[in-house]
């Protein structure tokens, strides 16, 4: 894809066995979650010098895993030649990119992902970071990998609610850009091991890959990718990851859509209805608006004047706008008498 520095995003069974870098001395950055299998593969492919284990989830997108990720490349005394790779979800890609980024300021990066959330989002694009108790992602580089492989046969082994959570990405993807993605991902034929699998999830990467090649810096068009993500951090926030990225995107995606609907746009909620449906995402705790809109004033969307909602016109018609306080408070009851019931 392109971009400052163009890269290969490789989707096809088998990418993680043949991933090669070239470079010497390698850093491979591990999720704890991942099956043994997995990082054998990756591990024998990858020959890396250093393995530091992370935790799972966003519990390793601290600053303290941060740091003591940096400290086990600078006890190596790896160079600025070296590389890091980050192989696990998007958190665990999130964090190893940050390093790279920030290590002797920038050294090369590679990106495995291992769950569909972060082949279809987190691992492209070049956004890396960590969390702060005031909010996700509030400090990170924009740093491209240098190489992306997605190999959908990692995926095989993911359990059934983390392929889904995954799926809320490649689902916005279209919502705000190709259409037929909707169909596709609500299809009993989305799973791994489906001979369509690869291209459905290829196309859900080409929208990414297009919109970051446009925009990389997130200075226009790049901030549609946010669909859904602005309650949806919040959720994370307040619930302290007790809802996981994906069903918090799923949750999002709907009160977005309602937002849209509100502000005259064409009533898209039956499709984010039947994505909760299928999603099946973990049933939220009682959320107060007040405590939701603390952490959306600090959205990464906001400006000096105020909270900004990506919305949609149309299917594919994406735009970006401020809501007044009162109409998010109004639609949050709305979207809340909606989800709660059917989730709880």
């Amino acid at each position: 894809m392109g971009g400052q520095v163009p890269y290969t995003v490789t989707v096809q069974d088998g990418a993680l066995d043949a991933a090669r870098v070239p470079h010497t001395r390698t850093a491979l950055i591990v999720d704890a979650g991942l099956p043994d299998a997995a990082v054998t593969r990756a591990r024998a492919a990858l020959t890396p010098e250093v393995t530091v284990t992370v935790p799972a989830g966003d519990a390793c997108k601290t600053l303290d895993v941060l740091s003591g990720v940096l400290s086990r490349l600078a006890a190596a005394n790896l160079p600025r030649d070296s590389a890091v790779i980050g192989l696990g979800g998007g958190a665990t890609t999130d964090l190893a990119g940050f390093a790279a980024a920030t290590y002797l300021r920038g050294v090369a990066y590679y990106s495995a992902p291992t769950t569909l959330l972060g082949m279809v989002d987190a691992a492209v694009g070049g956004k890396t970071g960590v969390n702060l108790p005031e909010g996700k992602n509030l400090v990170g580089a924009f740093w491209p990998p240098s190489a992306v492989w997605c190999d959908p046969t990692v995926l095989l082994t993911l359990p059934p609610a983390v392929f889904r959570e995954g799926a809320a990405e490649a689902f916005k993807h279209g919502l705000i850009s190709d259409p037929t993605l909707l169909g596709r991902v609500l299809s009993p034929d989305f799973h791994a091991a489906h001979s369509t699998f690869t291209q459905t999830l290829s196309d859900a990467i080409a929208v990414k890959a297009g919109v970051v090649t446009r925009d990389l810096t997130e200075q226009g068009e790049r901030a549609y990718l946010n669909f859904g993500h602005t309650l949806a951090h919040a959720i994370e926030a307040v619930t302290q990851h007790g809802i996981s990225h994906g069903d918090a995107v799923g949750y999002g995606m709907h009160y977005a859509a309602l937002l849209s609907r509100e502000l005259g746009g064409t009533d898209l909620t039956p499709h984010t209805r039947a994505f909760l449906a299928w999603q099946q995402p973990r049933a939220l705790p009682h959320l107060n608006f007040d405590d939701l809109n603390a952490y959306m004033a600090r959205d990464k969307k906001a400006d000096s004047h105020g909270v900004r909602f990506v919305l949609l016109h149309d299917l594919a018609r994406p735009y970006l706008t401020r809501v007044p306080d009162d109409t998010l408070r109004r639609v949050f009851g709305t979207w809340q008498a909606e989800v709660t019931p059917a989730h709880a």
